[in-house]
């Protein structure tokens, strides 16, 4: 090993003797037993027998050190890492690969009270009231075990399963960032030492080492939301080692989830939250650098420059995506997300994949119909990590790139695509015809001479219920005719549209929705809201600069919505929704101001399996 942190056969049997059960006599095999090793099966990992109970699996936990110093101690932050092995790794000097999953989440979090969000009630531009911190986060667990996720899926398949808590959470040392580049090298450094490169002790602040050397140096991550942000973070530092990651309903970038195109937009359920929030949330650490934490990570850096005011795109967000970090990506992707995940929207997953596809690197996407998180199946994940932790030559590569769960099919039996989007669509413009209040109609042919109509902004109308309104002057509709055969959405529609507005800032809000609504107490997730998206007409230009707006002055912007792929049923319509202020994301100011949609110059694009062709058809 580099380091010589080689533990000596007493070292090693006291750290496997005090991890061990009660009963001593569980880990000695008979004569006649034949040592278990993996097994596979058609491309898989099985489970194996003498892997399988818990019993006879070795715990125990240590502190890596890392490469940082992040609160300022003058040392460098050691993190927090526990491990869970079949007993064969001791007795039989079995090697496996490592299932890892590292959260800031594990040691407990703080309690999102309505008077620690920030209040959305405020006019648009201006200085947000001060929001109230919370109280100090209590660190909840007992070591060894860190965490418990993941152990009973892949332990019994012959991986060796390793937890972390990210920094300034739990046990971890250090700051948390929330997305900063310690959360990118922490679990570097958990990696390196996995692979005999970096340090492991015994305690936080002692010279005790401990060694991996059970690990064959090939490490697999995966973990949901914040815990499958962090695999991508850990692959942006190319470390070798990292040989696939699995993220699912990761957070590729703290910009997109947010802000929408210059307009400050809040996660679904967390009306209120910004990074701010977020840092204090996971802030569970209790060490003595606590106030040197909050004092520079979230008072100085991110209150000073996150931009509640304009929602514009900056170096600071710039920092905390990881789009930008990706040439030193090698690690396979198979990428995981629900189409109907508004918390963290699906842009996030489909971004990083096309960017690590177009570098050569294998990678697969798997989305399913549903809301916020949802791994891809066992079988997916099995063959993903077998092929690259155990190096069993499956043909993974040879599969196809896209697996995409069919509205009424169940989560495990997604449908294989040669790509995502669907590469038999195309793109089709459709253009407005009037109607408001009431409805107006989307065509693919252009109607001219159409004018202009109005929108009233009040936020006290949910998106729903103005989908469902008959007549009302706060949002405007356009409606394709009733289908009368299915038709396929696959891609990312994208709007533009030309407006003038009677103040100087204004939220806008566009929602594709299925009609007629579906307002059943049992109506699925996929009945009623196709995709959404949000944009601030100050950025026009670009999302980095606002330009308070002219009153009475027409802007022209584009802007993509969320991807999508969702057949829509015969007998419903495809309706455009164009309102300001959406009730359950953006803020909410005063209500009165006026949007003025110039419908001629207005058209969205919407991506067509079979194209223009194939929706004509569908009429």
């Amino acid at each position: 090993m580099k380091d010589g942190f080689l533990p000596t056969t007493h070292q090693r049997l006291v750290l496997a003797f005090l991890a061990l059960p009660l009963t001593f006599s569980a880990q000695v095999i008979a004569a006649d037993e034949k040592p278990a090793v993996p097994v596979f099966k058609d491309g898989e990992a099985q489970i194996v027998e003498g892997f399988k109970d818990p019993d006879y699996w070795i715990r125990h936990d240590l502190w890596v050190e890392t490469e940082f110093d992040s609160d300022g101690d003058g040392k460098l932050d050691r993190m927090h890492v526990d491990v869970t092995r079949p007993r064969q790794t001791e007795n039989d000097g079995l090697k496996l690969p490592v299932v890892y999953n590292s959260s800031p989440y594990f040691a407990g979090t703080g309690a999102d009270e309505p008077e620690n969000f920030w209040n959305v009630r405020q006019e648009l531009g201006e200085k947000p009231p001060e929001r109230k911190p919370f109280p100090a986060t209590k660190r909840t667990g007992m070591r060894p075990i860190i965490s418990k996720r993941h152990i009973k899926d892949w332990v019994p398949r012959g991986y060796i399963v390793v937890h972390s808590s990210s920094p300034g959470t739990g046990l971890s040392e250090g700051c948390p960032t929330v997305g900063g580049d310690n959360e990118s090298l922490a679990p570097k450094a958990v990696i390196d030492w996995l692979c005999g490169r970096g340090k492991g002790f015994t305690t936080p602040d002692g010279d005790q080492p401990v060694t991996a050397y059970w690990c064959t140096g090939k490490v697999g991550m995966t973990g949901t939301s914040y815990n499958g942000t962090i695999p991508l973070a850990a692959a942006t530092t190319g470390v070798d080692g990292l040989e696939a990651i699995i993220p699912v309903a990761p957070n590729t970038s703290y910009y997109h989830y947010y802000r929408s195109n210059g307009l400050v937009r809040h996660p679904y359920g967390y009306l209120g939250e910004d990074i701010d929030f977020l840092y204090d949330y996971i802030h569970s650490s209790s060490g003595p650098r606590r106030s040197y934490c909050d004092c520079n990570v979230r008072d100085k850096e991110m209150l000073g420059q996150f931009d509640r005011e304009n929602g514009d795109y900056n170096e600071f967000w710039a920092g905390r995506d990881y789009l930008n970090d990706l040439e030193p990506f090698k690690a396979a992707l198979l990428m995981s997300h629900g189409f109907n995940d508004w918390n963290v929207v699906p842009e996030h997953s489909f971004r990083i994949y096309e960017a690590v596809k177009a570098k050569g690197v294998p990678a697969q996407i798997f989305y399913h119909q549903g809301g916020h998180g949802g791994p891809p199946p066992i079988k997916l994940m099995n063959r993903w990590f077998t092929r690259y932790l155990h190096g069993i030559e499956n043909d993974v590569e040879k599969d196809p790139r896209a697996w995409i769960v069919r509205e009424e099919d169940e989560q495990d039996k997604p449908t294989a695509y040669d790509d995502y989007p669907n590469p038999a669509a195309s793109p089709v413009d459709f253009h407005l015809g009037r109607g408001a209040p009431q409805q107006g109609t989307l065509w693919t042919t252009k109607i001219e001479n159409q004018g202009t109509e109005t929108i009233v902004d009040n936020f006290s109308f949910s998106g729903a219920s103005l989908a469902q309104a008959e007549f009302t002057d706060h949002r405007l509709m356009f409606v394709t005719p009733t289908l009368t055969k299915p038709v396929h959405l696959s891609g990312t529609p994208k709007i533009t549209i030309r407006l003038a507005c009677d103040k100087p800032a204004a939220n806008l809000s566009v929602w594709l929705v299925s009609l007629p609504w579906n307002g059943k107490e049992h109506a699925k997730i996929t009945d009623n809201i196709i995709t959404r998206g949000w944009a601030d007409p100050q950025n026009y230009r670009s999302m980095t600069e606002s330009e308070p707006l002219e009153p009475g002055r027409f802007y022209e912007l584009t802007f993509p919505l969320q991807p999508d792929d969702q057949v829509i049923p015969e007998g419903q319509q495809i309706g455009l929704m164009i309102f300001s202020s959406d009730r359950d994301f953006t803020l909410h100011p005063n209500p009165g101001t006026k949007l003025t949609i110039d419908l001629d110059a207005t058209k969205i694009m919407l991506p067509i399996v079979g194209g223009v062709e194939e929706f004509n058809r569908s009429l």
